[in-house]
């Protein structure tokens, strides 16, 4: 039994390398799984597990705490600089020192300077025995629970001396992206998801994030020496380790940094965060020659990009209510220059977020913008003493009803008559991925609140002609084009339906995926539990809502209101099977002119396709337009096939749309 589960385990750790290291898939997945099931059934029979067994990656019991790790060769942090000058003194420093040592002009490596964790691995006798963070540099926290759910990352490697690998552990926006598409509490950007997962005493958390690694360096191996980066680098990839494609080489430092620039100016494109580059002296000769500061080696610089983190303060902050009741935080900032925008306000998550972060009126703050992500506070800096603290409502600010506290959230309970909670939730019905009705903006929906004392959704399909003529702005061909659409949205799609009522957790992919696997509104509402879960995608707290969500009789109440008033929810289109997309996956990639992106993706969800975020070797195809970058990149590598958007029209036709 043994033999079989070590060659088993062999076996199904080849298929993992090449399918998440190599991306070259071996076996279909149903090959895999059935492979692995076998030795799911053996390790149970036999009451354990080979220690690389990839079983073992699936994140076992909770952690009580971390314990310390002592690396058995320092990790070092590198010195940086913002400039070109800064650059090329350094490098000048290092050529001097090398030319008094009598050695040759350096050749650099340039590598991404990876935003994520570092971690530190450690190898004996070819199997992975601790996994630990960076910590002082000497003394890290033990995560091996956590690393081994990074399916990346070999349990066993061929070389059997000891060894320490280094790596930064980080997760795809891509990854992102669709994590925050049925997630109770979405994520805020992928720098801190990755570490929160990697620090996460519930390794089971950890492997919900699905991490990636990049390995950069050995920082410790008995019986073999390497020499030099690009040896090191073939090393690593030989022993199965995953390693940035990006490597570039030279001796002249302005070509590193003409490099750096252009990196810079593409880094908008790749899949995952970096916040600079690292240059570095190539060979590990000349790396002993020039040594080591207190802090730093001598022999490597960190290039940092544009700042995307400053410092400002908190001049006030606001609660906003939204159509589930939901009282977010709004910070008022002192004015600060960030990514090249000028920034007034940013995200508080939630109460509890306000507390973790220690911030009150007049903090001095961290202040976080990536890209065109919505500016994130990250905490006070170690200094602060505010001037006053946010006080906690009590009483909704719209409404004046009594607030609760549930989780992590504050909650208005007048789910009834709050203006803005009502303004929202007709806004969103109405909205274009949900029952796309034409006219209806947001500030209708405030009219209809404010001047005719709308209250529920259901009130939409009772407007009549006089209540509208009374209304500001709205003459006799706004009128009539503003019911007409309200007419015509009674036929909606089932899953822009169910996107429109608003069911808590439930995205515009998750109600196509429901109504695909229901068909009926009816069905829906009476579904198990047990029927909810086993549709991908949708997990326990997102099947909890949906029961929830109908269970609710006020909910109930309008839901059949609706149907009374006319209102039929239509199966997916049955011809969607025959359709030129009809089980593939398809990725929307770059500036879209015909439609937006997201409804390419639910036009490719009607049409039997499936819309993902990322290209894999399941993509069957890619639509690009312009600004495509690394999904267009990873398409030619793959040899996906890649149409324009107009040749993607032509191939469905426009009698699908």
């Amino acid at each position: 039994m043994q033999e079989r589960m070590r060659a088993l385990t062999d076996r199904l750790n080849e298929l993992a390398r090449a399918y998440y290291v190599q991306d070259a898939p071996l076996v279909s997945d149903a090959e895999y799984d059935a492979l692995f099931d076998e030795l799911l059934a053996l390790e149970e029979q036999a009451g354990f597990a080979l220690p690389d067994s990839p079983t073992r990656r699936v994140g076992g019991e909770p952690l009580s705490a971390f314990a310390p790790h002592t690396h058995l060769s320092r990790l070092w942090s590198l010195d940086k600089v913002r400039t070109k000058e800064d650059l090329f003194a350094w490098a000048e420093r290092a050529e001097r020192l090398l030319a008094a040592a009598g050695l040759e002009k350096p050749e650099y490596a340039l590598e991404y300077k990876f935003d994520g964790l570092t971690v530190n691995l450690t190898y004996e006798n070819g199997m992975l025995v601790a996994g630990a963070t960076r910590g002082n540099g000497m003394v890290g926290e033990a995560i091996l629970p956590q690393i081994k759910t990074i399916r990346s990352l070999p349990l066993s490697i061929p070389f059997k001396g000891r060894m320490e690998v280094q790596g930064e552990c980080y997760m795809r926006l891509s990854v992102l992206e669709t994590f925050n598409q049925t997630a109770a509490e979405p994520l805020k950007n992928a720098r801190n998801a990755a570490a929160g997962a990697l620090r996460n005493l519930d390794p089971q958390v950890t492997a919900g994030r699905r991490l990636d690694c990049a390995c950069y360096n050995v920082g410790y191996i008995e019986g073999l020496e390497l020499g030099g980066q690009a040896k090191m680098l073939d090393f690593l990839r030989e022993q199965g380790f995953p390693v940035s494609a990006y490597v570039r080489y030279g001796t002249d430092i302005a070509a590193i940094y003409a490099a750096i620039e252009e990196a810079e100016a593409q880094r908008g494109k790749l899949d995952f965060l970096i916040d600079g580059m690292v240059v570095k002296v190539r060979s590990f000769a000349q790396r002993a020659a020039l040594g080591n500061t207190d802090r730093f080696p001598r022999w490597a610089m960190a290039f940092k990009f544009a700042a995307e983190e400053t410092t400002t303060t908190v001049l006030d902050v606001t609660w906003e209510v939204g159509r589930t009741g939901k009282l977010t935080p709004r910070a008022y900032l002192e004015p600060v220059e960030l990514c090249g925008a000028t920034i007034r306000h940013a995200t508080l998550n939630n109460w509890d977020d306000i507390q973790r972060k220690r911030i009150g009126i007049g903090s001095e703050v961290f202040l976080r913008r990536s890209g065109d992500v919505i500016p994130e506070i990250l905490g006070a800096t170690p200094a602060d003493e505010p001037k006053a603290a946010i006080e906690k409502p009590v009483r909704c600010p719209a409404c004046g009803a009594h607030v609760e506290h549930r989780g992590v959230h504050l909650y208005c309970t007048n789910s009834l008559s709050c203006s803005p909670q009502i303004v929202a939730r007709l806004s969103h019905f109405a909205s274009r991925e949900a029952m796309d009705i034409e006219g209806f903006s947001e500030k209708t929906a405030a009219q209809m609140v404010a001047e005719l004392g709308f209250s529920a959704i259901p009130e939409l399909y009772t407007l009549t002609r006089e209540q509208l003529a009374g209304l500001s702005g709205f003459g006799e061909k706004r009128i009539e084009n503003l019911l007409g659409a309200i007419e015509a949205s009674k036929k909606p799609r089932l899953g822009a339906f169910l996107f429109a009522i608003g069911i808590p957790n439930v995205g515009a992919k998750t109600a196509r995926d429901l109504a695909r696997r229901f068909g009926t509104l009816e069905a829906l509402r009476q579904a198990p539990f047990e029927d909810l879960v086993a549709i991908e995608d949708v997990g326990g707290i997102v099947a909890e809502s949906i029961l929830d969500f109908f269970a609710d009789a006020s909910i109930s109440a309008q839901v059949d209101k609706l149907l009374a008033e006319g209102v039929e929810p239509q199966a997916e289109q049955a011809q969607a099977q025959s359709s030129p997309l009809a089980g593939k996956t398809v990725v929307v990639t770059g500036s879209m002119e015909r439609m937006d992106r997201k409804e390419i993706e639910a036009l490719i969800e009607r049409l039997g396709g499936k819309a993902a975020g990322s290209v894999s070797k399941k993509t069957a195809l890619v639509v690009a337009g312009p600004g495509a970058g690394s999904k267009l990149e990873k398409a030619g590598e793959l040899g996906v096939r890649v149409l324009t958007e107009e040749e993607f029209f032509t191939m469905i036709g426009d009698t699908e749309i």
